[in-house]
C-alpha cells in the first residue's frame, strides 16, 4: 500500500519555525515530484510548494517566497519542508503529494499521485 505520513506540526508563536516532514512507506519517492498544499479554514486547498525528482528545481508560492523550503533525503524516503518567519495566515493544515507518471500501454501513460493525511499548522501568539 503506498502511504505517505506527514509530521511536525503544531502551535508556533509567529515569527517562529516549524520543519514538516513527509515520509513514503510502500514505495520510494525518488521517482515522484513532491508537492505541499495546505488547506485553511473556509479555502480551499492550494500549492505552497514543489520539488522535482531529481530535487534540482523548485517553486513556490508568493506568499511563502523566501520563507519556506522544501528539500528531500532520498535515503531517507523523506520530504521536508523547512518554514520559518511564520505568520497567522500560514495557519493551515498541510498536506505533502507525490506524483509521477507510469505506462499502460507503450503508447499511454496515466499519473499515479499519492496524498498524506494532512497535519494541522496553527501559528498564533
Amino acid at each position: 500500500q503506498l502511504q505517505l505520513v506527514e509530521s511536525g506540526g503544531g502551535l508556533v508563536q509567529p515569527g517562529g519555525t516549524l520543519t514538516l516532514s513527509c515520509a513514503a512507506s510502500g514505495f520510494t519517492l525518488n521517482y515522484y515530484h513532491i508537492g505541499w498544499f495546505r488547506q485553511a479554514p473556509g479555502k480551499e486547498r492550494e500549492g505552497v510548494t514543489c520539488i522535482s525528482s531529481s530535487g534540482g528545481s523548485t517553486a513556490y508560492a508568493d506568499s511563502v517566497k523566501g520563507r519556506f523550503t522544501i528539500s528531500r533525503d532520498q535515503g531517507k524516503n523523506t520530504v521536508y519542508l523547512q518554514m520559518d518567519s511564520l505568520k497567522p495566515e500560514d495557519t493551515a493544515v498541510y498536506y505533502c503529494n507525490a506524483n509521477t507518471i507510469v505506462p499502460v500501454t507503450p503508447q499511454k501513460y496515466r499519473e499515479l499521485e499519492v496524498w498524506g493525511q494532512g497535519t494541522l499548522v496553527t501559528v498564533s501568539s
